[in-house]
């Protein structure tokens, strides 16, 4: 495993794409790893994440915790449009979460906000979630 997070957007990717409740709200094209408000809507998109590193035993395995947060974007669907895909990501992301090339011990969504957008059109949630990762270097 290069980095933590970085597997972690991958198996939620995965998780969100193979999930046919969420795919047909959002294409899985528009599912992806960003950080400013896309140009194809409706979107999620994946935080940089901040990653805890926690340390190794005489193993070399190595833990991580991982928190990050899945934006949610819609455009002419407001809000419910939002709260609606984020219902279904939340049910996708329900389950345990594979990660290539280690362990995830602990995934959860943890919060879930919906700020207003100063675009009216504009539909905005935020899902965070957290998860504890283990590794072999």
């Amino acid at each position: 495993m290069i980095e933590p997070t970085l597997a972690l957007q991958t198996a939620i990717r995965t998780a969100l794409v193979g999930n046919s409740a969420v795919t047909a709200l959002v294409p899985a094209d528009h599912i992806r790893a960003g950080s400013t408000r896309p140009d194809k809507l409706p979107c999620i998109m994946m935080s940089d994440g901040n990653t805890t590193l926690h340390g190794h035993d005489y193993t070399a395995q190595r833990t991580a915790w991982i928190y990050l947060d899945l934006h949610i974007w819609t455009l002419d669907d407001g809000q419910d449009a939002a709260k609606e895909i984020a219902g279904a990501v939340t049910a996708a992301l329900e389950k345990p979460m594979t990660i290539d090339g280690g362990d995830c011990d602990h995934f959860r969504v943890t919060a879930s906000r919906f700020p207003r957008d100063p675009t009216p059109g504009y539909g905005h949630g935020v899902l965070s979630v957290e998860a504890l990762i283990r590794w072999i270097i």
